[in-house]
């Protein structure tokens, strides 16, 4: 998981893929939190995204670095505790402006019953399951 971890937070931005009925959806996230070997991000509550994940919380994850890209096929599970909801704010102070960890819009969710899959053209891929 941590490889996993470090992957995400080196590439600064990846691609969180959902569904809205028939519809897939794709948009750029920037958090990635480690916190009690789980693996969080963060969205607020009044988003749309935020909204798909309730009705299905599958989703899928690519990321791009350094000539390798990491697909993470999971679902999520939104985590109303105030701690996580801090460490997330705490490793993400820019996100402190628009949120906090005791309103009503921020959302911190964890990957559950994860497939995390490396991938290159120059090696065999490498899956991590947490």
């Amino acid at each position: 998981m941590q490889e996993v971890y470090d992957f995400l937070k080196n590439c600064g931005t990846y691609y969180l893929a959902t569904v809205e009925g028939d519809q897939p959806r794709v948009r750029p996230f920037g958090t990635i939190d480690l916190f009690e070997e789980k693996l969080y991000i963060q969205t607020g509550k009044s988003k749309e995204v935020s909204k798909q994940i309730s009705q299905n919380p599958k989703v899928e994850i690519c990321a791009f670095a350094d000539g390798k890209w990491l697909r993470i096929a999971c679902s999520l599970v939104r985590d109303d505790r105030i701690e996580a909801k801090e460490h997330m704010l705490d490793a993400y102070p820019n996100l402190k402006g628009m949120y906090s960890a005791t309103d009503d819009n921020t959302e911190v969710l964890y990957m559950k019953d994860a497939t995390a899959t490396f991938s290159s053209f120059t090696e065999p891929p490498k899956t991590v399951r947490f």
